[in-house]
């Protein structure tokens, strides 16, 4: 496939017919799915529309995508216990706040990218490590304000905001460098 742009900042229409067939309108071309993802990964902007209809398809044609992706017989990205989870969050009165919670954790994961890579590299010291578990507790943080805000005022209390001893905290790290270096360790089997 072309990697194609009209003009930069454009998204691409493509069109999708009755027989299944996707039609890029910027190089007019047939393409595949295959194409699609990997239009995702290049940052390629791409709006799917039926043909028939005129309709946003965009959103069921990349979960499409991501169907296919876990289904190819390769590394499966996505656990079952959060599979699960998501499908129970479909009507729950929390449903409303899950899309902006996931952008937000994958757009935090995005960002940490290059300090987790670097964390890996470098043994798991305990530096990059710790900056990225404070960014994520901080959005977990965030998180419980809004979805339970009589929390907030309870951590506001003196009695709350007690520090906890030094021998605690590094046990802590201690406990989490040991996990690291198992996950490490089964990166490295996998990697063979």
């Amino acid at each position: 496939m072309v990697r194609t742009k009209a003009a930069t900042g454009d998204t691409i229409t493509i069109k999708k017919y009755a027989n299944r067939r996707l039609y890029n309108t910027a190089s007019s071309s047939y393409i595949t799915l295959e194409d699609l993802a990997k239009m995702v990964r290049e940052n390629v902007e791409f709006q799917v529309l039926d043909a028939k209809t005129g309709d946003d398809i965009t959103h069921q044609i990349l979960t499409q995508i991501i169907m296919d992706e876990e289904a190819s017989g390769g590394q499966q990205m996505l656990p079952v216990s959060f599979l699960r989870q998501l499908i129970g969050m479909y009507g729950n009165s929390m449903q409303a706040m899950m899309p902006s919670y996931l952008e937000a954790s994958m757009a935090n994961f995005r960002d940490n990218q290059t300090k987790i890579r670097e964390a890996f590299d470098k043994g798991l010291s305990a530096t990059p490590f710790a900056a990225i578990h404070e960014t994520n507790m901080a959005m977990m943080r965030a998180a419980a304000d809004v979805f339970l805000p009589g929390l907030a005022k309870a951590k506001d209390k003196p009695a709350a905001t007690a520090a906890k001893p030094a021998g605690d905290n590094r046990d802590e790290l201690a406990a989490l460098r040991e996990q690291m270096a198992a996950m490490q360790k089964k990166l490295d089997e996998l990697g063979k």
